[in-house]
Formats: C-alpha cells, sequence, structure tokens
C-alpha cells in the first residue's frame, strides 16, 4: 500500500483534533435543538453550549460574549465587515484602506464596492511584507470610514502591528477591521489594548471544523454599526440571520480553547521545526525567505527558488509532501501570487515558490525528511534546466 505524502499545508486547513470532535458529537445525536427554540429543553441545551461558545471566544480576543456573531467562517465574516460598514457608514464616506498582500475575501469585497463608487486604497507592502506605518497615516482621509490589515498572512505568515495599526485607526477616528483566520489561537490577541473594532475569525486553521467562523463586532468606545449582508430570521442580534449549526460553534470554541492553552508550547515546537527545515535548504544557492525572519507565524516557511520552474517544482515535491505555493483558494489559477508580487518577486520566483505550512502533527523526523527530499527535487531540477540550455545552445 503506498504511503500517503507528510502533510505540510496547514495554512490552507488544519486536519480536526480528536478533541474537537469528541466536542462536537453529543450535538449532532443528544442535544440536536435548535438554539432558537426557546420554549422546550432541547433548545435550551443548544442555546447554552451556543452561549458557551461565545464566552470562550470572546475570552481568547479580551471581547465580550455579546460581541460575537457566527459566521460561516472568515470569508463570511470579511464580507459583512467590510460590506456592512460601507452601507452602514455610507454616509459618513466612501473610502477604504487595505493592503495589496490581504486574502482575496478582502480583497474582492473591495473590489466589489470600487464598483459601487467607494474608493479603495491598496497599501503596498515592504521587501519583509510588513505595511509602513506612516504610509497608512498618509492615506487616511475625512472621508475614510474603515482600515481593513490581516493579523497574520496566510501564504508569507507575516504578523502585521495590529497595536500600532489600532492606535492611528483610533485617533482617526476610523474603524479598524482585521482578518485574524491565520493568527486566532497562535498569537496574542486583544481587541483592546489593539484597539481593533471588527476581527474576522475561522475554525478550520486551527484545528476545527471547516463552515463555521465569528466576527467581532465592537459594541462600545465606539459601537460599530453593521448593515447585514443575510437576511431571514433576524438571528444573531439582526447581524446574520440563519439557524446556528450548534454542532460546529462547540467545535470552533473547543479549537479556539485548545489552541489558547498550548499555544507558547506549541509555538516554540513549530520554530524548532521550521527551523530545522529551513536551515539546510538555506545552504542551496538562489533560496530566498519570503516575509519577515521573526515576526511571522511560527510554522510559516515560505521560500522561493532561482532557476526552477515553479510546476515542476511541485510535482516534483508532491510524491512525498504536501505543500502549496500559494493561497489554498488560489490554487487553480495560473497567475502567480499577488503576494509574493507585492514583495516585489519576479514572476519567476513568484511562480517558483513552496508554501510550508507546519502544524500540530509533524515531528522533527519529518522535517528531515521533506528537507533531503527537496534539495534532492532543486538540484534535480537545476541540472535538467542546465542540461536542456545546453542542448539548445548547440
Amino acid at each position: 500500500m503506498s504511503h500517503r505524502p507528510i502533510y505540510l499545508d496547514c495554512h490552507a486547513t488544519t486536519p480536526l483534533d480528536e478533541r474537537v470532535l469528541e466536542a462536537m458529537l453529543p450535538y449532532f445525536k443528544e442535544h440536536f435543538g435548535n438554539p432558537a427554540s426557546s420554549s422546550h429543553v432541547y433548545g435550551w441545551e443548544a442555546e447554552a453550549a451556543v452561549q458557551r461558545a461565545r464566552s470562550i471566544l470572546a475570552d481568547a480576543i479580551h471581547a465580550t460574549p455579546e460581541e460575537i456573531v457566527f459566521t460561516s467562517g472568515a470569508t463570511e465574516a470579511n464580507n459583512l465587515a467590510i460590506k456592512g460598514v460601507a452601507e452602514a457608514y455610507f454616509s459618513k464616506g466612501r473610502h477604504i484602506i487595505t493592503v495589496q498582500t490581504e486574502h482575496n475575501a478582502v480583497l474582492d469585497p473591495c473590489q466589489y464596492l470600487q464598483s459601487l463608487g467607494f474608493e479603495v486604497t491598496f497599501l503596498p507592502v515592504q521587501r519583509d511584507g510588513l505595511i509602513d506605518l506612516a504610509d497608512l497615516e498618509k492615506a487616511i482621509r475625512p472621508d475614510t470610514i474603515l482600515v481593513s490589515v490581516m493579523a497574520a498572512n496566510n501564504e508569507i505568515g507575516v504578523l502585521q502591528p495590529l497595536a500600532e495599526i489600532g492606535t492611528i485607526c483610533r485617533q482617526h477616528q476610523v474603524l479598524f477591521h482585521t482578518d485574524a483566520a491565520q493568527a486566532i489561537g497562535k498569537i496574542a490577541l486583544d481587541v483592546e489594548e489593539m484597539k481593533i473594532d471588527l476581527m474576522s475569525l475561522t475554525a478550520h486553521k486551527v484545528y476545527g471544523p471547516k463552515g463555521i467562523g465569528a466576527l467581532y463586532v465592537r459594541r462600545r468606545k465606539p459601537r460599530v454599526r453593521l448593515s447585514p449582508q443575510i437576511h431571514g430570521g433576524g438571528h444573531e442580534r439582526g447581524m446574520r440571520s440563519g439557524t446556528l449549526c450548534t454542532p460546529q460553534i462547540a467545535g470552533l470554541a473547543k479549537a479556539v480553547e485548545l489552541g489558547m492553552e498550548e499555544r507558547e508550547t506549541e509555538s516554540r515546537r513549530l520554530i524548532q521545526l521550521r527551523d530545522r527545515l529551513w536551515q539546510p535548504l538555506s545552504q542551496l544557492e538562489g533560496i530566498h525567505l519570503n516575509g519577515h525572519p521573526t515576526q511571522r507565524l511560527s510554522g510559516n516557511l515560505n521560500i522561493s527558488i532561482e532557476d526552477v520552474d515553479g510546476s515542476a517544482l511541485l510535482l516534483g515535491l508532491q510524491s512525498v509532501v504536501a505543500v502549496s505555493s500559494g493561497a489554498a483558494c488560489s490554487s487553480v489559477k495560473t497567475a502567480p501570487s499577488h503576494v509574493l508580487l507585492a514583495l516585489g518577486h519576479s514572476e519567476q520566483l513568484a511562480y517558483a515558490s513552496v508554501r510550508f505550512g507546519i502544524g500540530r502533527c509533524n515531528t522533527a523526523e519529518e522535517m528531515d525528511c521533506i528537507a533531503q527530499h527537496a534539495i534532492a527535487t532543486i538540484q534535480s531540477l537545476r541540472q535538467s534546466q542546465a542540461a536542456s540550455f545546453r542542448k539548445t545552445v548547440k
């Protein structure tokens, strides 16, 4: 029987933790009630589980339970935050600021709003993937209503300076939204200290189920107004209609709870694994580390390789390791990563990139195996390319 490749694509999704599954199972069978059913015990049980989940998520980001709105995931949360603010604050202004390296779940809603007459400033990033705070402050105008900057980049793992961004936004009385899909349960998040007004979360990047997420919506100082994007029943205080999926909500809460409990020890372990993989790879010529060397997610290693065809590289790696060359939602596209192009890379380097997403289930032995195979693959491709070039010259 053939062996499956080592999974190293944890920025695309993570395997469901067994402890999360255990927390979900009772709400599929024994406690199957609708949390909106307020007249009997089945509904009460489900509602109690939902409220426990709100409290867990709120504690994780230093919010209140009433500020947690459940969604189908971070994509919906991003759409609700961006389009919801645009519609609710339409009379105040039509200018939004975001970053060129954002996930498409932020970029696409912003481009949609442009088609409706809004103006969007897409801030550039520096070579290390971080924004220039001076650029941000200069971009804010009297009609700016929202700044959206992701907490942790899904491709290069870069951690943006949320507290500094929040301070600038608060000084200018502009709302601050962050897509924290990759960050929750992995780094410290505090909506009060960081002055964050809206935060998008998801479960499946932190060993929880797919199809469930949440949006934090500040209720005071300032109170954020949102226009709902899904109508029909007035659930979630009117911000997001639809019957709540209690099993998934319980899974999201358990995943975040475990992430918070194990964050510091797991972060140290992932850094050791990342360094163990990077050290031998870094000895090759023409290898570029993408993103800030230290201000990044512990389990992220994104590299670009000179003199190698990107498609051939992934094909050569796939028998041993499951990785991506960019965002999973964009992996079917032929265009190079917009994130790597924003760093100033050529199209060749952007194509010939690998995103290693190291996770909870990976081991040191796997890093050694992957490094050995990757080095052999790169050297083989370079030799083949050189031989082909020599034949062409002749």
